[in-house]
């Protein structure tokens, strides 16, 4: 399940409805969480530290797959790859959109299919293509 931060919902109606504009960001960046975070952004707990770092994807058509079906999926094009962990980085539960690589603004955010507990020495971990999904419905 995925869903977007009131902040997200509340910069598209504005955009949408009234003389607020909402521009793209320059850069989406995909965090990963130990907590996810509630839809108001707050309570979440981003991994931190271990050579740990959001990974930019996008914004582009190469970087992310369009929806298909009408069920408003969005999917990654290209594999997500972070760096290698030298420290444990907990149990990664989801993954969330930030417009900045570090700070700045939670769009979205979305439980995993499976939870992964990453330990100091695992592989780099990653997302193949077309398994890091958010659904915008």
């Amino acid at each position: 399940m995925s869903s977007a931060t009131n902040m997200l919902e509340e910069s598209i109606g504005n955009h949408l409805l009234r003389t607020a504009t909402w521009p793209k960001p320059a850069g989406i960046y995909i965090a990963l969480f130990t907590t996810l975070p509630l839809e108001d952004g707050t309570g979440g707990v981003e991994v931190s530290g271990g050579n740990y770092a959001r990974v930019q994807n996008g914004p582009s058509d190469a970087a992310w797959n369009a929806p298909t079906g009408g069920n408003g999926e969005f999917s990654n094009a290209a594999a997500v790859v972070y760096g290698a962990p030298n420290a444990n980085w907990g149990n990664v539960v989801g993954a969330g959109i930030y417009d900045a690589s570090t700070g700045g603004s939670l769009l979205a955010m979305a439980n995993l299919d499976t939870t992964r507990n990453i330990v100091a020495g695992d592989p780099a971990p990653n997302f193949p293509a077309g398994a890091l999904k958010f659904i915008f419905a």
